[in-house]
Formats: C-alpha cells, sequence, structure tokens
C-alpha cells in the first residue's frame, strides 16, 4: 500500500508540475508587455522553461514506470507521456503563432498519462 502512494504523490506531482510548466509558458507571452521585469528575470530565459519541462518528465517517467511495473502493466500512459513531451519540447516548429496550441496539446497529453496511471493503479486489486 505505502508503494501505491509513492506512485500516486509523483503522479499528483507530475500534475502539477506540467500545470505550472504549462501555465508559465503561456501566460508569459501575456505577461510580458504589462511587466518587463519579468521578461529580464530568470522566468523568461529558455534554460529555465527547458529545466521545468525536463523535471516534469523525469517525475513523470519515474510515476509511470513504478505504476507500470508495479501494479497495471500498461503502456499506453507511457505512450502519451512520450508524446506530450515531444509535442512540448517542439513546440516551436508550427511557428510561433501556433505556439500556445502546441504546448496545451503537450501538456494535455502529460497531465492526461498521470491521471490514467493513478486511475489505473487504484483500479488494480490484484497486483504485486
Amino acid at each position: 500500500m505505502e508503494k501505491h502512494l509513492d506512485t500516486k504523490r509523483l503522479d499528483k506531482l507530475g500534475v502539477w508540475i506540467t500545470s505550472l510548466c504549462a501555465l508559465h509558458c503561456l501566460a508569459l507571452p501575456l505577461l510580458l508587455p504589462i511587466a518587463p521585469l519579468i521578461a529580464s528575470s530568470f522566468f523568461a530565459d529558455a534554460w529555465f522553461e527547458l529545466a521545468i519541462l525536463s523535471f516534469s518528465v523525469v517525475i513523470g517517467f519515474a510515476a509511470l514506470f513504478i505504476g507500470f511495473h508495479q501494479y497495471h502493466r500498461q503502456l499506453y500512459p507511457i505512450y502519451s507521456l512520450v508524446a506530450g513531451a515531444l509535442i512540448y519540447w517542439n513546440k516551436d516548429v508550427f511557428g510561433h503563432d501556433f505556439e500556445p496550441l502546441t504546448i496545451a496539446i503537450g501538456a494535455i497529453l502529460i497531465i492526461g498519462a498521470h491521471l490514467l496511471n493513478l486511475r489505473l493503479c487504484r483500479r488494480c486489486k490484484g497486483c504485486k
């Protein structure tokens, strides 16, 4: 039961980190004209964005691997995490105008992977 709590905490942490990352990416363009100080802070740096995304993906893989290995043996949450991370990582491929849309799609896939993992782990009654 304690292992399930660790997976649950990692999934919830992954949902929060991914949500904050998406909020950062979506809100920053709106805040830049209003608050020039934010533009010169570390929140606007590319390394900060990549660090949040990388942390989100690492937490996601840890949570989903534990869920897969110890509970449900379903790969589709991992596929969703990988697809979301790839879309999110390459958000500027379609141009600057479509960046908010690609960020939202990537974040939804990553958050969805965590929510699927939580649901699969919760439903698993005969798992090791």
